[in-house]
């Protein structure tokens, strides 16, 4: 590992580790999960801009890489349906559809979202859209994709992040073109909430998984 922690973030890293274990016992042993927390680290430092936030930002994106691990080696041909909502920032457009998809769906689709260039934080005014709906995305934390999470979605929706999103040949891909909430006040920000509501629940009924409410 590349990356040189303070005492404290290295005993936080080692709880994260054991936090994962416990939420993956059975699926994954401890050396593939020591392993994921590392690689992530490598990934989340490069681009933090809140050092303290490291090893927290290490955990999710671990967290969501090993769910896609998990999806990638299973034999389970009853798996739900999964999506990986990509944008630049990975703070709102992305993370309001995965709140809509996580909230619209009822945990019956495998919610994955990610950035080419993630910021350090969700943009506010996007928080306070979705909260307007009864959805809580504010301790959601803006990461960036992996390999394992693309080649684990069934479907990759990206916005706005061009070239910059992953391509894997054969993966079934939709560009959503949606206005980008991003220095916008809330007035502004809830017809784009209200674009990706609707999209969401379209995606749903291609998906054949009915929307929860």
């Amino acid at each position: 590992m590349t990356v040189q922690l303070t005492p404290s973030q290295q005993l936080d890293v080692k709880q994260a580790v054991e936090r994962l274990r416990q939420r993956f016992d059975g699926q994954l042993n401890t050396e593939t999960i020591a392993r994921f927390v590392d690689e992530s680290l490598d990934r989340i430092v490069a681009n933090a801009t809140i050092p303290d936030w490291v090893p927290l930002l290490a955990e999710r994106f671990a967290a969501d890489r090993l769910r896609a691990l998990i999806r990638l080696e299973s034999s389970d041909l009853d798996l739900n349906p999964s999506v990986l909502f990509l944008c630049v920032h990975n703070a709102g457009r992305s993370q309001m559809a995965a709140g809509w998809m996580r909230h619209l769906s009822g945990g019956a689709v495998d919610v994955f979202s990610g950035g080419s260039e993630p910021a350090s934080e969700v943009n506010r005014a996007a928080v306070a859209a979705m909260k307007e709906k009864g959805i809580d995305i504010s301790q959601e934390i803006p990461q960036p994709w992996a390999d394992e999470i693309v080649r684990a979605a069934d479907v990759v929706v990206t916005m706005g992040c061009g070239d910059a999103c992953a391509v894997f040949p054969g993966k079934r891909y939709l560009d959503w073109e949606i206005e980008d909430p991003s220095g916008k006040a809330l007035e502004a920000v809830r017809p784009i909430r209200d674009d990706l509501e609707q999209r969401v629940r379209d995606l749903l009924a291609e998906l054949r998984t009915p929307a929860s409410v």
